[in-house]
């Protein structure tokens, strides 16, 4: 299965695929509302900005697994996103990135980009995954990494 065949549904809960997003560099993470690692979408938003033109796109995944730090409704979320943030690139619905719950998307990256030490568990909120333009995920980034500090690895997926 490419990662584009895979079902999500977006924020306001339309089902599709990552179909959309074919031939694009893209930096998918599993975000939360009220974790310390929340400012980061201001970094995300700017990354997105920046790139959009090129052909990048970010996409949030909402998840509450880690402390219950995204306890809000999709709708909630979406205002949070949007007024706090001016967050501007594709939001999807709450799901698991762990356990036996986790979204069949999310045991894909896990297991195309294992974390420390092999491990395929996601730490906690704001891990970031890049992909490619072909598909293929070219890195795991741990949660702390601010997204600035991915710049340079965007730039050289989007080539000139």
């Amino acid at each position: 299965m490419k990662i584009y065949d895979f079902e999500v549904r977006d924020i306001d809960g339309n089902l599709t695929t990552l179909k959309p997003f074919q031939g694009k560099v893209l930096l998918i993470v599993n975000v939360a509302s009220a974790c310390g690692l929340t400012p980061q979408y201001e970094g995300l938003e700017a990354l997105y900005q920046k790139f959009k033109g090129r052909g990048f796109v970010v996409l949030g995944f909402p998840c509450n697994q880690f402390g219950g730090q995204e306890p809000g409704s999709e709708a909630e979320i979406k205002e949070f996103c949007s007024t706090k943030f001016n967050v501007s690139f594709p939001l999807f619905s709450k799901i698991e990135v762990n356990g036996p719950g986790t979204h069949p998307l999310f045991q894909f990256l896990k297991k195309e980009a294992t974390g420390v030490l092999g491990s395929e568990s996601i730490k906690w909120n704001f891990t970031k995954f890049l992909v490619d333009r072909n598909g293929r995920v070219a890195d795991r980034v741990a949660p702390t990494t601010t997204p600035e500090s991915i710049e340079k690895s965007v730039d050289t997926l989007l080539g000139s």
